[in-house]
């Protein structure tokens, strides 16, 4: 049987937000891209023994539920055909159920075959090649997990880098070759401390979080607390402000659930785009994925708090996300400080409900057009069961 990595530092069965003191930052940006599949994925950064894996394997339980084809082995949607696999395209009709989007570890020690998948050399010679999906397969529509990514031999890395840019697989071999849909959400943990990242790679996370561990004696107490299974622990008071779980929700999958249904009307205003890209710019980036990941973040963190607008607030917290794994480095100068770029870009001297009426402030509950980066209402939708939560694991 193929390892999927499920044995490698296996979360707490049930682990859920809630298992993690603090880490709000982290729960926050882990909640967005599951709410936007347009995000490409999300790099972890910390010391070890901040609840990194703990959390990046809790989105499991919090994916949106989809709509698939029952028999493919890659899970294609059944109405959109440019998503499909060749087998599923040629069929007129095909069966139809709903599942939990996938969640995959790819551990550090998988082969290129039990990442791609493989071809039975018997049947290819034979004409009739059997092919065997690989973890790139069995992720698509779903999130990829890579635990100490940056510790990924680099033969894997090019292979993940060709599947993430492509959004497909192609297997060759003895002259046949099977090619099959692979998109999927990054999610990559690692220690600075370990090694770095490769530039291209650490590029195809849109966003990036770094994590420390707690400073405040009560919080300190209520992680033990909690390893000890004590009853009645004291979470004790943040100095950061984060709760214990996403936003303060006690349900952070229905959460979740409802901001996918919201994100197509959610709207940024002209004024910050033009800030974002003026930032990206400024701050000397290369191409534009960090502009367009910054405004795509800024909609979905509005999508999560329920507001149909986004405000200066998302703007802020998304470019803190999306920057500053993207700033250039010389050895012979200091770094530029992602949080005064930031500053200078958006600072206060923004008045309350600017003069061109984008309505960039307040609480942006108002109505407005739909954003141009709409998701069409089909089986990547979800459809909120009785108990409101994307997570339902229920066939």
């Amino acid at each position: 049987m193929l390892d999927e990595g499920a044995s490698k530092n296996p979360s707490t069965p049930g682990a859920g937000f809630a298992d993690v003191v603090g880490q709000g930052k982290l729960k926050r940006a882990l909640s967005i891209v599951a709410v936007d599949d347009a995000l490409s994925g999300v790099l972890v950064r910390g010391e070890k023994g901040t609840g990194k894996s703990t959390l990046a394997r809790a989105l499991a339980g919090y994916l949106p539920r989809r709509r698939v084809v029952a028999d493919c082995p890659f899970g294609c949607p059944p109405t959109d055909r440019d998503r499909q696999c060749p087998d599923c395209r040629r069929r007129a009709c095909v069966p139809v159920e709903r599942r939990p989007a996938p969640f995959v570890t790819l551990p550090l020690g998988a082969t290129r075959e039990a990442l791609v998948g493989s071809l039975s050399v018997a049947d290819a010679l034979d004409g009739a090649a059997s092919f065997e999906p690989g973890l790139l397969a069995r992720a698509n529509r779903g999130v990829l997990y890579v635990d100490e990514v940056n510790l990924l031999d680099d033969h894997l890395v090019d292979v993940v880098l060709d599947a993430a840019a492509a959004g497909r697989n192609t297997v060759e071999r003895d002259g046949v070759s099977r090619t099959h849909p692979a998109e999927f959400t990054l999610v990559g943990t690692m220690n600075p401390e370990e090694g770095d990242l490769r530039p291209q790679l650490r590029d195809r996370f849109d966003l990036a979080v770094d994590v420390t561990g707690l400073r405040e004696t009560a919080d300190r107490v209520a992680v033990v607390d909690r390893a000890l299974g004590r009853d009645g622990a004291d979470t004790g008071t943040r100095a950061d402000g984060d709760s214990d779980d996403a936003g303060g929700d006690p349900d952070p999958g229905a959460r979740i659930a409802g901001a996918r249904e919201r994100l197509a009307d959610v709207t940024l205003p002209d004024a910050f785009v033009r800030d974002l890209v003026e930032l990206c710019r400024d701050a000397g980036v290369d191409g534009h994925r960090a502009d367009i990941a910054a405004a795509r973040a800024a909609r979905t963190l509005a999508a999560l708090d329920g507001r149909s607008r986004a405000i200066e607030g998302d703007v802020r917290e998304a470019a803190s996300w999306a920057l500053p794994h993207r700033l250039r480095t010389d050895p012979f100068e200091d770094a530029a400080d992602p949080e005064e770029l930031i500053d200078d870009r958006l600072g206060d001297d923004r008045t309350e409900g600017a003069a061109d009426g984008d309505g960039s402030h307040g609480d942006g509950s108002d109505s407005d057009e739909s954003h141009g980066d709409e998701r069409a209402p089909d089986e990547d939708t979800p459809e909120p069961d009785a108990e409101g939560g994307s997570g339902d694991s229920d066939a």
